[in-house]
């Protein structure tokens, strides 16, 4: 695969607690220079980083992030607010307690809120594999298939363990037709990016890919 069209792929990230916007717009820059699919950066960063690329790139921002226990009405709140701030795409986080609980209901009521929220704009929803079971991760590809949302999303990256192979595999087997998957916190190479594209994956959601690239071209 050529490595244009994997960059194309990437959602460019930079989600650190420190990250400030000097490293925001060098993101930004290099997202614009290497074809990325988007950015995705922290709320706060929106508005300028939207006003900065000019439309020339799509902002990407987290909600409910990293653990996923806010409230269904301030996760709404974020995504509402990202989006008038100019994001084109939002990752939420589910929250995990209420897999553990199987309160599937309340889940997909609570994707589908968001997803209304975002008034049309893509919406990935992270389900954290390194925190479920198989039984469970399989239930989440069968609610956010229901939810109406584009893309489900294996992590973080925050949570001890990034995308796998095997997580890849099964959301593959299990989403409905119209979900796409991205692949998160485990992409540390170009070997690794073609894996998870091979493997069903549309979207890598890594900052290693462009560092790859760069160093590639001495």
């Amino acid at each position: 695969m050529e490595v244009k069209e994997i960059l194309s792929r990437c959602d460019h990230t930079l989600l650190a607690q420190t990250a400030t916007w000097d490293e925001i717009r060098a993101l930004c820059d290099d997202g614009m220079r290497y074809g990325c699919a988007s950015v995705c950066i922290p709320a706060s960063y929106v508005r300028q980083a939207a006003a900065y690329v000019e439309g020339k790139l799509p902002i990407c921002t987290v909600i409910g992030f990293p653990n996923g226990y806010d409230t269904t009405a301030a996760k709404c709140f974020m995504a509402t607010d990202a989006v008038a701030d100019g994001a084109a795409e939002v990752d939420m986080v589910i929250n995990i307690g209420w897999v553990k609980d199987r309160r599937w209901d309340e889940l997909l009521a609570e994707i589908r809120a968001v997803k209304a929220a975002c008034k049309g704009r893509l919406l990935k929803v992270i389900i954290e594999c390194c925190f479920l079971t198989d039984e469970e991760k399989i239930k989440m590809c069968e609610i956010v298939t229901a939810s109406g949302a584009e893309y489900i999303k294996t992590s973080t990256g925050f949570g001890g363990g990034g995308a796998t192979r095997e997580d890849v595999a099964l959301f593959a087997k299990h989403v409905g037709p119209h979900v796409k998957i991205k692949a998160a916190g485990g992409t540390a190479d170009l070997k690794d990016a073609e894996d998870f594209i091979a493997l069903g994956a549309s979207r890598l959601g890594t900052s290693r890919i462009v560092k790859a690239v760069k160093a590639m071209e001495g």
